[in-house]
């Protein structure tokens, strides 16, 4: 075992993943499995849509694991799916391999990092664009915030916050307020999907401070510290579900906006 690998092996963040991670996971498998047995089963699009318009849906982080299962889930149910990752190389071979599969699929690929609010801009004024110009109706009926990371270190993007905080939390709640009036404008029901994660179980406290979305509250404060990774992974979980909380019980659809915890979907 080499220096680093020992170094997080000992250190308090990994026996927080280790031991609370596990305690939530197992509480919150209890939850479902007691809650789920009284709950209707959900239903499924009985027919395929025709060759002509299709309802458009955004999964983010469409390029691996859960997002790129999700695209080709929806393709198949006969969705028209907007990719959107970091890498373009990555987003055109994922639309190709999907292709392979399903000659039949519709798909586009956009740019986006949800750690850049010029990257999240352009990326809604692209889809406005583009949606404008091949639908006959300006709107989005699906969108599934499921791009996020894990950092192993301290890191601050260009707009001076936690790369962490900003990628999971931020940035999706931006795109989110961006693509609003698209799914607003839907003729049928739309949905907004969160893939949060039962860590936020673990957070004792919010704090919405400048300091602690720049990362400061959990990022080294010495030379030598190791960066927080579990306890900032956790906080950037919980505002998302008490975001589309507030959501729900604010707006004129409340049921358009829902929770998925992802590692549910992993295991």
């Amino acid at each position: 075992m080499d220096r680093e690998a020992l170094r997080m092996v000992c250190s308090p963040q990994f026996w927080r993943m280790a031991v609370l991670w596990a305690m939530s996971l197992l509480h919150s498998y209890c939850l479902v499995f007691l809650r789920g047995r009284a709950a209707a089963a959900p239903r499924r699009r009985r027919t395929r849509p025709g060759a002509g318009r299709r309802p458009i849906c955004v999964v983010t982080g469409a390029t691996s694991g859960l997002g790129r299962a999700a695209a080709a889930a929806l393709a198949r149910e006969g969705y028209h799916v907007v990719l959107a990752g970091r890498s373009m190389q990555l987003l055109y071979e994922t639309v190709q391999e999907i292709q392979r599969q399903q000659p039949d699929a519709r798909l586009e690929a956009f740019q986006l990092d949800l750690a850049s609010y010029k990257s999240i801009e352009k990326f809604g004024t692209s889809l406005k664009q583009w949606i404008q110009e091949t639908s006959s109706e300006p709107a989005v009926q699906l969108l599934i915030n499921n791009a996020g990371i894990l950092a192993k270190s301290h890191r601050v993007t260009g707009d001076g916050l936690d790369e962490m905080i900003q990628t999971n939390y931020i940035g999706p709640f931006i795109l989110t307020s961006i693509l609003l009036p698209l799914l607003k404008s839907s003729s049928v029901p739309s949905r907004v999907v969160n893939l949060t994660s039962f860590t936020h179980r673990c957070v004792s406290g919010i704090d919405v401070s400048e300091d602690a979305l720049r990362g400061m509250k959990f990022g080294p404060r010495s030379v030598g510290e190791s960066y927080s990774l579990a306890s900032t992974y956790e906080y950037t979980k919980l505002p998302l579900i008490l975001v589309l909380w507030k959501q729900r019980s604010c707006e004129s659809f409340p049921s358009v906006f829902h929770g998925l915890h992802s590692w549910f979907c992993a295991c």
